[in-house]
């Protein structure tokens, strides 16, 4: 590990990874190298210009033009916008309401009293804020679409490439990169897997290629690495410390690279909202900064410029039949750090249980065919795993945890997950018509067992 390692010791649909995904219709992957001037995914943008008037910036207000002079250092924003407010309202009430001459700014109000100007964080945070592309390898599955049968589809599927794009942020001088497990890892849509290239690119316009060094899915953060010294490392806060209603910026990628470091501010909503995002439970900060498909993984900033939170997740912009707006999400950095140090120490999440298991869901039409109970039919055992050495067997359904009924793989990790490597999980099976209880210590999950994120895999139905 690196001595400038900074880190020391009710619809699913609706929730959006921030990434931008991009389908190239390409038989072999691309090769990206060191070169300066990338545009690595060029967007075209339909701008739509609403209200001409109201972009121009006035010089003169009201019949008595009062000019609005350039800021400079003897005159702030502040001071500006209060006086241009004074000369708008009738004298009366600027002498009926004296305190109206102190009213602060939306910004002051919501900055900490050791807040830096906004230009500054942005000064400072650019040289530690990267693009991050993904090149995927993807064959698509003609099955059940009349393939072989001579409608012209291809005799055989071609390897066709995905491009994804993210933010990272840069944690250490010697190269280690921050980012979101979806910006590397592909699971959801087209099960893609892990990227088969990821390339870096930085606010001067270079690109690196990177290493994958560990990602955890269940937390959706991700390490990258780059082979470079001197880099300039964000300054990394205390999620902790946050309050509603603080002052944030988000940094990052929006659409791709034509939009590189683009920055959005706005307020904490919330700091412990609980939220599912593909069936993952998770606990983040809310925002209205806006955050958008591209965005991922880069830094959510306070008004310190101190790195508290990296941005996962948007609601997209249908929630049933409301429209919603300013609804993004982040993880908190001091959640991510202990996350974070793990990948980087033993390329996996210590202290995840583990049963050492795959199953599959027992649905009701399987139920009634097979005559068994609803619950998780297990498919195979690891030798030498915690199931292994309670009992249990291939063929085995578990219908009950720790008292909890259980129908689903998911349920069944929601409950093992209250749990610690070393604990005992109770489970209750069904076996030849006969219910069991059996007492399962929880074994660590490690890449050395197979499964590096410690959830038990979930087999589709056929």
């Amino acid at each position: 590990m690196s001595d400038n390692y900074p880190f020391n010791n009710d619809d699913k649909n609706n929730y959006q990874n921030s990434s931008s995904f991009i389908y190239e219709n390409n038989s072999s992957p691309k090769n990206p190298k060191k070169h300066t001037g990338l545009k690595a995914i060029a967007f075209v943008l339909s701008m739509v210009v609403v209200g001409g008037g109201s972009v121009q910036v006035y010089k003169y207000m009201n019949a008595d033009k009062i000019e609005v002079s350039d800021f400079d250092d003897s005159q702030s924003n502040t001071e500006t916008s209060r006086a241009v407010v004074q000369q708008s309202l009738p004298d009366s009430s600027i002498a009926e309401n004296p305190e109206t001459k102190d009213i602060p700014s939306l910004i002051e109000i919501a900055s900490r009293a050791d807040a830096k100007s906004l230009p500054d964080i942005v000064d400072t945070i650019m040289p530690s804020v990267v693009g991050v592309a993904s090149t995927f390898e993807y064959t698509p599955d003609y099955s059940g679409m009349g393939w072989g049968w001579g409608f012209g589809i291809p005799q055989q599927p071609q390897t066709q490439e995905l491009r994804a794009t993210g933010t990272g942020i840069v944690m250490s001088s010697d190269g280690y990169i921050i980012t979101n497990a979806h910006v590397i890892y592909e699971d959801e849509e087209y099960k893609c897997g892990e990227a088969v290239e990821v390339s870096v690119v930085f606010s001067d316009e270079t690109e690196h290629e990177a290493k994958i060094i560990a990602y955890d899915t269940e937390t959706d953060i991700a390490v990258l690495k780059v082979n470079e010294t001197g880099l300039t490392p964000a300054e990394f806060g205390s999620s902790e410390d946050l309050r509603v209603g603080e002052l944030v910026i988000a940094v990052g990628n929006p659409l791709g690279f034509d939009l590189f470091g683009s920055v959005t501010s706005g307020i904490v909503s919330a700091k412990n909202r609980k939220i599912d995002i593909n069936e993952k439970s998770m606990t983040l900060i809310q925002t209205d900064a806006a955050i958008n498909s591209g965005n991922s993984g880069g830094p959510l900033l306070n008004s310190c410029g101190q790195v508290i939170g990296i941005n996962s997740a948007k609601m997209s912009s249908s929630y049933g039949s409301a429209s919603v707006e300013g609804l993004g999400f982040a993880i908190p950095i001091n959640e991510a750090k202990i996350i974070i140090d793990d990948l980087i120490n033993y390329k996996y999440v210590k202290g995840r249980p583990q049963i050492g298991i795959s199953t599959v869901d027992v649905t009701e039409s399987v139920s009634r065919y097979y005559d068994i109970p609803l619950g998780v039919c297990v498919q195979s055992v690891q030798e030498g795993g915690a199931g292994d050495l309670a009992g249990i067997q291939k063929g085995d359904v578990i219908i009950d945890a720790d008292g909890e009924p259980v129908t689903t793989a998911d349920e069944l990790n929601k409950i093992k997950s209250n749990h610690k490597a070393g604990e005992t999980l109770t489970l209750t099976i069904t076996r030849a018509g006969e219910d069991i209880k059996i007492d399962v210590i929880l074994q660590e999950a490690n890449a050395d067992k197979g499964t590096p994120f410690g959830d038990e895999t979930s087999v589709d139905d056929n």
